[in-house]
């Protein structure tokens, strides 16, 4: 990560709906400063029996209804070494599940370790899901990338190409057509899961602003409605603009197909020519539909060819040859 995440940044995460984890800071504000270097969940159920030479103190440490209850069980017994052991590891904090709060004891114990807990009304399936999965958008590999993202029939497009070839221009067009711009000139990319290019605004605060040279700096969602934009969108073809080269030779049938690498993730790329009388943008509209066509099993250029192929071996294609008349 280039930048710092602590349990202070973890509370403060706007986050609504499904991605909510309703989080208070019970004891140990403190320590809300401690760095999350480490995306995963730790359920402390060994350590809490004394056994600590696999623990992973770098992890973030739930206790669900059984761990509460052992953690009862210890204090009733006065044998709580190994809770004190757990919170001396400096482990970056506790949380617990089911709206669960331990005694005053556990929570001056943490006081003095300066060890944040925190709480949270929802189950520890729930709650381990949703911090997962929110783990895998902070912690995900990322970087920046000059070009426009959209959002064509559902497919995620990002133009790019030299400064003035129009990617802007080009992307107003898609916008006024009815599909929905995501961010302009500056785009962060991000690897999900592994496998999944999410795309987004670098700044969110200007990244559904679009600079038309001319023109000037417009609001797309002031101008077009909140319908014709979205925060993100997966990237799923980047089609680069580039000018029209006379002694290139460009691909006329669909049969190549080149991809691209983003943070180690293969993406499909076409190079489109722009010149004067070519309408780009439906052109893109055609690329975004046949991409989706793909995501079905049809394949445009595949079909092409195999028919191609059954005409020849018919004979009608060698008939249509040898029969035409070559006198003149």
């Amino acid at each position: 990560m280039e930048n710092r995440f602590t349990v202070l940044d973890l509370l403060n995460l706007d986050l609504n709906g499904h991605n909510a984890l309703d989080l208070r800071c019970l004891a140990g504000r403190k320590g809300l400063s401690r760095e999350l270097t480490v995306p995963d969940i730790n359920r402390p159920g060994l350590e809490l029996t004394g056994f600590f030479e696999a623990f992973d103190a770098n992890r973030v440490q739930m206790f669900g209804r059984g761990e509460f209850a052992y953690v009862e069980k210890l204090y009733a017994e006065k044998n709580i070494v190994s809770i004190e052991r757990l919170l001396s590891n400096h482990v970056p904090a506790l949380v617990f599940t089911h709206d669960l709060r331990p005694r005053d004891e556990f929570l001056q114990l943490a006081e003095e370790n300066v060890c944040p807990v925190l709480q949270t009304p929802l189950d520890s399936t729930e709650f381990s899901s949703r911090l997962i999965r929110i783990f895998s958008n902070i912690f995900a590999p990322k970087k920046t990338m000059h070009g426009v993202l959209l959002e064509v029939y559902g497919i995620g497009i990002l133009l790019t190409g030299h400064s003035g070839v129009g990617k802007s221009e080009c992307a107003l067009e898609l916008v006024e057509r009815g599909h929905r711009l995501v961010a302009d000139d500056i785009v962060e990319i991000r690897c999900v899961n592994g496998n999944t290019i999410m795309g987004q605004g670098a700044n969110k605060l200007i990244s559904h602003h679009m600079e038309v040279r001319g023109l000037g700096v417009i609001n797309v969602s002031q101008l077009y409605g909140v319908g014709a934009v979205r925060d993100q969108k997966e990237v799923q073809m980047v089609i680069h603009l580039e000018e029209w080269d006379s002694n290139k030779l460009y691909d006329r049938v669909g049969t190549d197909y080149a991809t691209t690498d983003m943070l180690g993730i293969k993406i499909p790329v076409l190079d489109l020519p722009v010149k004067p009388g070519r309408n780009m943008p439906i052109i893109i509209e055609a690329a975004a539909m046949n991409e989706r066509l793909k995501a079905m099993g049809y394949n445009s250029a595949r079909d092409f060819n195999q028919n191609v192929l059954k005409w020849i071996e018919t004979g009608e294609a060698q008939a249509a040859y040898y029969g035409s008349d070559d006198s003149y």
